[in-house]
């Protein structure tokens, strides 16, 4: 019993380290970004892919209202699983922190930068007693003096730079997925196609347009760009993962 209460205490606390140097928290944070549903980054010579599952609980939700995909600058994209809500604070402070950049220096934010500022951020959730840490997972895509770059941020506040990643629900599965089919001289094309075929993999190769975001930022023009609908259904259909529409006809 004892060892059950020393157990609860390091549990409870989130800047105390048990005995074997976790905490415990930080790991309940990790666990709440894999309820989350996918996301996948994909790091190209063109530039950068994000593409998020945007299914919703309830067929009467619009699917507008689900936020994955956010435009931190003109220049960097980000991806989130995990906790809505805390995602919606962290895009914000990265918001400011760009705008913070270009206000000071007269020029945009790095990547690198950026996510660093988000990590130290992040961080000092897991130092401060009476908070928790962010239950979210950020898949942060950029162009960085000419060369696309992409990260992770983790729970714990430390930042994993990529060449292509899936964090959220089935992420060893669609890592795997990753991990077979990255080319390193793929275009900004080929990236589509392989995020897309990624999130395939986990939903029986049936994707619908209004049940995926997609978005760039390519090299040439170093802009933010979500992909409209129309867009994403054509690239589903060229890569057979449009979901049918033909349903059995109830029996009168």
């Amino acid at each position: 019993m004892q060892g059950q209460a020393q157990q609860q205490a390091y549990d409870r606390g989130i800047t105390i380290f048990s005995p074997d140097g976790r905490l415990y928290q930080v790991e309940y944070a990790r666990e709440a970004v894999k309820r989350g549903s996918a996301s996948i980054g994909v790091r190209t010579e063109g530039g950068v892919v994000l593409a998020v599952d945007k299914h919703t609980r309830s067929p009467l939700m619009e699917q507008t209202s689900v936020e994955k995909l956010h435009k931190a600058d003109d220049h960097i994209g980000i991806a989130s699983a995990g906790h809505v809500a805390d995602a919606r604070q962290l895009i914000d402070f990265a918001r400011r922190q760009s705008q913070i950049n270009r206000l000071r220096y007269g020029e945009p934010i790095g990547v690198e930068t950026l996510t660093k500022e988000v990590t130290d951020h992040i961080q000092q959730y897991t130092q401060v007693g009476g908070a928790r840490p962010f239950g979210v997972a950020l898949i942060i895509g950029g162009i960085e003096n000419g060369e696309p770059r992409l990260y992770e941020t983790d729970p714990s506040g430390t930042p994993y730079e990529w060449k292509a990643l899936a964090v959220g629900a089935d992420r060893g599965e669609i890592q795997d997925y990753l991990e077979s089919n990255y080319s390193e001289g793929m275009d900004l094309d080929g990236g589509i196609d392989l995020a897309l075929s990624g999130l395939g993999t986990v939903n029986d190769d049936q994707l619908s347009a209004d049940g995926v975001g997609l978005a760039t930022v390519d090299v040439e023009s170093e802009r933010f760009r979500m992909l409209d609908d129309d867009e994403v259904e054509s690239y589903l259909d060229e890569l057979n993962l449009l979901e049918s529409e033909d349903e059995d006809e109830p029996e009168e």
